[in-house]
């Protein structure tokens, strides 16, 4: 939120000041200058454009009515600033902020829809993931704050994962679920030079083996030095067997399903310069309410719920 008492020095709050009233005066003085009143018996000159030989552009001055409607407008406009912020810090004797309007606006709906969330509150992820009208509030919140990242039909994008097949990182049930969204997740695939992998021989023969481990093509006079590799640096998240571990994050790698891509450059690319993924942390901005009906769609819409509800 923008907080217009905050400058990162004495310079732009003049300068805004300064630009602010200057314009303002400059305006006041143009419009006297152009709007003055002309003795009556001074001749009228013209502009200098004819049209059809007889219809001359005058340089009258504007009417009265139109020159009262500027000045109405920069009456206003200094009314405004001393009411709201403008002119620098000065916060407007309203004391009008967007933080505060927010936070009102927030109080208000949850005095409105609050009720509505809370009433699901003590039912169980499992209960609710079978009942229609829970899993359409849950559908709604992921429509609002999830598809950016998920997508509408909740199948993911490259570096997003997809939320109905069976492949969970930190796990598919519903107190994981509801972890992943409260609390948010962050990748830790280090680079190669972490790994104290230096030598493009390494990186290319492991990238190899882990297309192996997952039955893609791959090049086998590469897979045993690979092995070897994977053995020594990789088991430590992945497991001996590749399989991963859901407490560190680390993806099954012999199921072929790819967060970021199972080509051979996009998997010599997350060996190489590693990924560092990050799920933003939604309990504090939805609330516990909120959360719990959206880990309740998730998991009705995952495939190892086998009473998946429709919603409209």
């Amino acid at each position: 939120m923008f907080d217009s008492g905050v400058f990162t020095s004495l310079y732009w709050e003049w300068h805004i000041i300064i630009l602010t009233v200057g314009g303002i005066l400059g305006c006041f003085a143009l419009i006297l200058w152009l709007g003055g009143d002309r003795p009556k018996d001074e001749k009228v000159e013209t502009m200098g454009h004819v049209w059809d030989e007889t219809l001359e552009e005058y340089n009258n001055p504007l009417p009265r009515w139109w020159l009262n409607m500027f000045y109405l407008t920069l009456v206003f406009s200094i009314v405004y600033l001393i009411l709201y912020p403008g002119l620098g810090s000065f916060a407007g004797i309203l004391g009008w902020t967007e933080l505060k309007e927010y936070k009102l606006e927030m109080e208000a709906a949850e005095t409105r829809y609050g009720p509505i969330y809370a009433k699901y509150a003590k039912d169980s992820i499992e209960a609710l993931a079978k009942d229609p009208e829970a899993v359409q509030l849950g559908h709604r919140l992921y429509m609002t704050y999830c598809t950016i990242c998920h997508g509408s039909d909740a199948r993911g994008i490259p570096g997003f994962p997809n939320l109905r097949d069976d492949d969970w990182l930190y796990g598919s049930n519903p107190e994981a679920i509801e972890g992943t969204i409260k609390n948010g997740r962050n990748g830790m695939m280090p680079t190669a030079l972490q790994n104290n992998l230096k030598e493009d021989a390494e990186i290319t023969s492991v990238v190899q083996y882990v297309l192996s481990l997952s039955g893609a093509q791959h090049d086998q006079t590469k897979v045993v030095s690979g092995e070897k590799v994977f053995k020594k640096i990789c088991f430590a998240c992945h497991g001996m067997d590749g399989k991963g571990m859901q407490a560190l994050g680390a993806p099954n790698l012999t199921d072929n399903i790819w967060l970021y891509g199972g080509s051979v450059e996009q998997i010599t690319e997350t060996v190489s310069n590693g990924r560092q993924g990050k799920m933003p942390a939604h309990g504090e901005f939805l609330g516990s309410d909120k959360v719990h009906l959206l880990a309740s769609y998730i998991y009705s819409i995952s495939s190892q719920n086998d009473n998946t509800v429709a919603v409209k």
